[in-house]
């Protein structure tokens, strides 16, 4: 069943169907009528001879040009052609199409008077998978994102480049071989195709998707670490979650205690007899802390995405009054602001959680604080184990703290000083999935020591859920005994988590 626009019910299940699973979308029924409305509050205006910015007049610093009725059309066909100035390597399939259907959901609107045949167009370019070169670079996040939209845009027209069928082809050759017909764009259609937040919105809501799957496979791995360190998971009693009422830290701590249930290893050292202990290194007995404040950073971040979702962020926007009345009313709606601090908040929240994934990982090769072999070799010296393992997970550690520096809070004036205070939320979202990569690599290397840890300490057993994460990781890569390298079977074991088969256990 495909998925249809209305601009007020757009749900991320449905934009991930779209963009990784080429779901099929159209335009609604109550959508149209809505445009319809508005667009005849543009036409009105057109044929009144009265001015509105961006319908009859320059864009930015050049507002107060007023431009004749004959040169309308040409108006919006320049505005695509001079804001096409973005750089870069082009965003991903999925990012182009998530930001395709977020851009045509936001005009299904109704509030920005364009008709009905642009949403329509865009809907014909995801069905048919025309997907258009959207260079990465180039937008600074405040009167929206320019030129990647007006890359997007140039597709609409015919114009631009778009990726179909395996070639990337001329815009209008793309277009042509799809059966679709370019659209000629009317008074204001070309700015309300440009005038909007999403592309950082795209880029925030696929990385809000990946990361939700990392702090999950994160509490798998923290549960085979806590085995493999013999910790104790009295710091994750319910109780004491209660006492501090953190939705995220609660959510962490059952992952945390259901995964060892059952533990061989946790039963083999519980009396104080055999293990003198009071507590654990923050990195364990801390573990539902940080890993559910991050839960709860992301799901801060959601929330804004979620508003934004269903956002009309066009300018100006048209209201309609009644049948033969509207306004058209200029705003700051295109700002991203608030999508650039969302995207600093899970930026840090994936620093953070690298953060104490790398503490677990010393925590395990640090003969000092494992009681287990230097470097989990079970003939250290002669073989350095997972001495360098460790000493990649912190490489990708620190990179990500120094990704993680705020974007929202720099600005740079732009149009002639009338853009005079931008978000930077494309950049701000960009950097996200970069640091979703080292993530999933830091993880990957947690899960390899902590499997490791595990069968030195054979034959005792990790709970029975656990024991199910460390067969998957088992089955990509096998106990090291002598050195061989490693590389191979992190990326192996990084790919079983970007599956989301280890996360898949805590459903």
């Amino acid at each position: 069943m495909s998925v249809a626009l209305t601009g007020n019910d757009l749900t991320f299940p449905q934009l991930y169907d779209v963009a990784l699973r080429g779901e099929q979308v159209q335009l609604s029924v109550f959508a149209i009528e809505r445009m319809n409305a508005s667009r005849a509050v543009v036409e009105r205006l057109v044929a009144s001879g009265k001015t509105a910015y961006g319908i009859n007049t320059g864009f930015g610093k050049l507002a107060s040009v007023r431009i004749s009725p004959e040169q309308v059309r040409q108006l919006q066909v320049n505005l695509v052609r001079s804001h096409a100035s973005g750089v870069g390597a082009p965003l991903s399939e999925p990012e182009t199409r998530a930001m395709m259907l977020l851009r045509a959901n936001a005009l299904a609107k109704g509030l920005s008077g364009v008709r009905p045949r642009v949403v329509e167009t865009l809907c014909q370019m995801l069905n048919a998978k025309v997907h258009p070169m959207i260079p990465s670079q180039g937008s600074v996040g405040a009167s929206g994102d320019l030129a990647p939209l007006a890359h997007l845009a140039q597709v609409v027209i015919g114009e631009g480049s778009a990726a179909f069928r395996g070639e990337v082809l001329p815009g209008d050759e793309a277009m042509k071989r799809a059966g679709i017909r370019p659209v000629a764009l009317e008074a204001k259609e070309g700015l309300s195709l440009l005038n909007g937040t999403q592309g950082m919105l795209a880029l925030l809501s696929m990385a809000l998707r990946e990361a939700d799957n990392l702090v999950d496979t994160a509490d798998v791995a923290a549960s085979l670490s806590l085995d493999a360190l013999r910790g104790s998971p009295g710091a994750f009693d319910a109780r004491i979650m209660h006492a501090r009422a953190y939705a995220g830290a609660a959510t962490t701590a059952r992952n945390l205690a259901h995964l060892n249930e059952g533990s061989q290893i946790r039963e083999s050292h519980r009396s104080a007899e055999k293990d003198a202990r009071v507590q654990d290194a923050y990195s364990l007995r801390c573990t539902p802390q940080v890993h559910g404040a991050v839960r709860d950073s992301l799901a801060q971040a959601r929330e804004t995405a979620a508003v934004e979702l269903n956002s009309a962020t066009d300018n100006p926007l048209v209201f309609v009054r009644d049948a033969n009345n509207g306004d058209i009313v200029s705003g700051g709606n295109f700002h991203g602001q608030p999508l650039a601090m969302a995207a600093d908040q899970v930026a840090i929240a994936i620093a953070t959680l690298g953060g104490i994934v790398e503490r677990r990982i010393e925590q395990m090769t640090n003969p000092l604080t494992s009681m287990l072999p230097a470097f989990l070799t079970p003939e250290p010296g002669l073989n350095s184990g997972f001495m360098i393992a460790q000493v990649t997970a912190a490489a990708l550690t620190s990179e990500n703290k120094a990704l993680a520096v705020p974007h929202s809070v720099d600005s740079i004036s732009t149009s002639g000083n009338q853009e005079d205070y931008v978000s930077m939320g494309m950049s701000g979202a960009r950097r996200l999935a970069r640091m979703l990569v080292n993530l999933r690599h830091t993880i990957a290397i947690e899960l390899l020591c902590a499997c490791q840890g595990i069968d030195l300490l054979s034959p005792l057993q990790t709970g029975a859920l656990a024991k199910k994460a460390y067969d998957a990781v088992r089955a990509k890569a096998a106990m090291v005994t002598d050195d061989r390298p490693l590389a191979t079977e992190i990326e192996a074991v990084s790919d079983l988590v970007a599956e989301g088969g280890l996360s898949a256990l805590l459903r």
